[in-house]
């Protein structure tokens, strides 16, 4: 099993975590927010907290949640935080470019931690032996990883049921000098089984499930109940060589075992498949684990 910890960073830097929160550094700027796997006591104190962070998100009650599990909250800013500010990313010849921006659910727009997957990504659409590989990006969210693989030339359809998302990476796209990726607003199973149906082939699958979520017509995603049937789907849908698949979960009751397992069960024919868990280091020494991944070339 691989630790994964993003090398390449310079806009991003994990500062503390503990008691339940995180303070991270993006670009100038430090966020506090609510981090469920820091159980751990923070390093530094409560003070330095309050100090260092230019805004703050504060969690409402439970029962105002959101059915998928997000802490549905508001920010608490300094005067000199701004609502939206860019970050940037380079690894190679990659240059991406990200709009951040202060979100209702404590997030921001960006998975740091999905740098070490990024760069998986741009090194498997380069390193193939076709002209312009088709990718796949199912649950995509602001589009890290569609314009990591746009950026190493690939042909990108990129799928998220969330309108304002789907705009959202629209302007990470825009920003980082890239165009002419192709944008579905729809479930991602309902798209697949229409995929698979039209014979279509993907080089390479981007799969980034939710533990919960909905599709635009009110279609329930649980990540148990599903994760079969999409990776069954992605099983016809990639190509026999020439090919990539990366999984991320992030949900709390998977192991990275369990990443591993559907690998093996849906894909038996790979040879090698990496799994484990991608790390985010902080300043004290502690790794603050993410996210499970899965991956593989052939």
């Amino acid at each position: 099993m691989n630790l994964l910890e993003p090398q390449y960073w310079t806009d991003y830097e994990l500062i503390d975590s503990g008691n339940y929160e995180k303070l991270e550094r993006f670009g100038k700027y430090i966020i506090a927010r609510p981090e469920p796997q820091a159980v751990w006591t923070k390093s530094l104190p409560e003070t330095e907290w309050e100090k260092l962070a230019n805004a703050t998100f504060r969690q409402e009650k439970k029962k105002n949640n959101s059915p998928d599990g997000n802490e549905r909250g508001s920010w608490m800013q300094k005067k000199d935080m701004p609502d939206q500010w860019f970050i940037s990313y380079h690894y190679k010849n990659m240059k991406l470019r990200f709009r951040l921006g202060m979100t209702s659910f404590k997030h921001v727009g960006i998975f740091p931690e999905q740098a070490e997957n990024w760069n998986y990504i741009y090194d498997s659409v380069t390193e193939m032996s076709v002209a312009q590989p088709k990718v796949l990006n199912l649950f995509a969210y602001t589009g890290g990883a569609s314009i990591a693989a746009k950026s190493a030339g690939a042909d990108i359809t990129h799928v998220d049921s969330v309108k304002q998302v789907i705009n959202w990476s629209k302007e990470n796209m825009e920003a980082s000098g890239l165009n002419d990726i192709r944008w579905v607003v729809e479930d991602a199973l309902k798209f697949c089984r229409r995929e698979v149906k039209r014979g279509k082939k993907y080089n390479g699958i981007i799969l980034d499930p939710p533990a919960y979520g909905r599709g635009p017509d009110g279609e329930k995603w649980i990540l148990e109940d599903n994760i079969s049937e999409i990776m069954e789907l992605c099983k016809d849908l990639l190509e026999p060589k020439n090919a990539f698949l990366v999984l991320n979960l992030y949900s709390m009751g998977f192991s990275a075992i369990i990443a591993e397992n559907l690998m093996k069960c849906y894909f038996p024919d790979v040879k090698h498949c990496e799994y484990g868990e991608l790390l985010i280091p902080e300043r004290s020494g502690k790794r603050l684990p993410l996210s499970i991944f899965a991956r593989f070339r052939k």
